[in-house]
């Protein structure tokens, strides 16, 4: 592991540390609690839910403790589910979100290249012309707009695919998969048209093709390494909006992910499992940027030292 890689490192938990007791302490000076959904409760058993969970400690203590359990992997018990702790909550959940979050990206990517790569290759023609306005569609309408919408279309209208729900089958997929792809599939096409039409008229690029190199080759063997370089530096925010996606997607389609209980976390003011997505979704945000970042300077030796 290089100097410049621990170094990253290093700089990622100060702010995963400032990340979580913003999050703790935000929860907690918030109005509404734990236990103010549940229907006729007492103040005695309010109080001794209170005692078990230490939410009747100072501010203080509660933090000092949940830092404790922290240190050894503990992320606390859940007040919604309480026969689950956290860390079962997310280990449930976090199959499906990784999969609908790399699913997405990696249709993202190659749709979007693919679309960039056709646009870049007929510039101001009919097909630059359409992946444009695709491009500029798909990065207006927001996914909480875009996804009613494929489900009022292929499910209700067509019956092609299940609106919702979660049964195991590939199916449940391809709406989700989709809906959380589309922002990500214009954006990247937008970028490597752009990259590849600026790169195409470069020097070297003339002089391949003066040399007789079939057009496919041009692009795919000299063009495509440089045009890359903007997709690679979209990839630490596309994986922070997929996760922020997913937290919509998961929500609308009933997937069980953990976006899903974030969401009913947040509803029911389950500070143990929000803090939990909150601190799993910063971590891995961290971990996409530095990915990004070494795979740039792959591609760029410039960043290399």
């Amino acid at each position: 592991m290089s100097a410049s890689t621990l170094r990253r490192l290093a700089q990622a938990v100060p702010s995963l540390f400032v990340l979580l007791t913003l999050t703790f302490f935000m929860l907690r000076v918030a109005p509404g609690g734990p236990f103010d959904t549940e229907e006729g409760i007492t103040p005695q058993t309010r109080a001794q839910l209170e005692a078990a969970y230490d939410l009747d400690q100072p501010l203080s203590t509660q933090y000092l403790r949940y830092l404790l359990r922290l240190l050894r992997g503990d992320l606390g018990p859940s007040y919604q589910y309480p026969d689950r702790s956290v860390n079962e909550i997310i280990g449930a959940g976090l199959p499906v979100s990784a999969t609908l979050g790399s699913l997405a990206i990696v249709t993202g990517l190659l749709l979007g290249l693919s679309l960039g790569v056709a646009a870049a290759r007929r510039r101001d023609g009919a097909v630059d012309r359409l992946v444009q306005g695709f491009a500029l569609l798909g990065v207006s309408i927001p996914q909480f707009v875009s996804a009613p919408l494929l489900i009022l279309v292929f499910a209700v209208g067509l019956r092609w695919l299940p609106a919702g729900g979660w049964n195991g089958h590939a199916a449940d997929w391809l709406l989700p998969v989709i809906a959380l792809a589309l922002p990500h599939v214009a954006i990247v096409a937008r970028l490597s048209r752009n990259a590849l039409g600026d790169v195409l008229q470069a020097p070297y690029i003339r002089t391949a093709r003066a040399k007789g190199l079939p057009e496919r080759l041009v692009i795919w063997r000299h063009a495509m390494r440089p045009t890359l370089l903007p997709v690679l530096s979209y990839l630490g925010p596309a994986a922070a909006a997929t996760l922020t996606g997913s937290v919509v997607v998961e929500q609308i389609f009933g997937l069980p992910g953990v976006g899903r209980y974030f969401v009913q976390g947040a509803f029911n003011r389950d500070y143990g499992l929000v803090l939990g997505v909150v601190l799993l979704y910063g971590t891995l945000i961290v971990l996409f940027n530095l990915i990004v970042d070494l795979l740039y300077a792959r591609l760029d030796p410039r960043l290399r030292a």
